[in-house]
């Protein structure tokens, strides 16, 4: 059912943000493959024709796409998720001296070299909601610390 001004009150209304983890070993080398799925934005990527290859040049083409999934309440906030996890992945993979590490209230965060922890996954919504900050630009940041 459609009604414009429910949508507009679950935008408005939406606190809840975010994944949790919950291993029993956080450093399992099946934490990461499983962070990286991202099915959600894999599949809106392939419709949109991008490829998702955990590279760098895949967050600048997610960039790049129109946003449709911000007219869709219900999707918004997974897609952030998966965004963000996407994010971490990426960062996961290219920067050195970086690793996930799962806080224990289960949030996923990635850790750089230096000490820093990258909270993705509310990059991945503040991206999935706005387009700011761009997932390229995160990358970039990592990668100077």
């Amino acid at each position: 059912m459609d009604i414009p001004f429910l949508d507009k009150w679950r935008k408005r209304n939406a606190t809840a943000h975010g994944v949790a983890v919950r291993v029993a070993d956080p450093d399992a080398a099946g934490v990461a493959e499983l962070l990286a799925e991202c099915d959600l934005l894999r599949a809106q990527a392939q419709d949109a024709g991008v490829e998702l290859d955990d590279s760098p040049g895949s967050l600048t083409a997610l960039d790049q796409l129109v946003p449709q999934w911000r007219d869709d309440p219900e999707v918004l906030p997974w897609l952030g998720n998966d965004a963000g996890l996407y994010l971490g992945t990426v960062i996961v993979r290219t920067v050195p001296g970086a690793a996930w590490q799962v806080w224990p209230n289960g949030l996923p965060v990635v850790k750089l070299e230096s000490g820093r922890e990258v909270d993705v996954v509310a990059i991945g919504h503040e991206w999935a909601e706005s387009g700011t900050p761009e997932l390229s630009q995160t990358l970039a940041e990592a990668s100077e610390n």
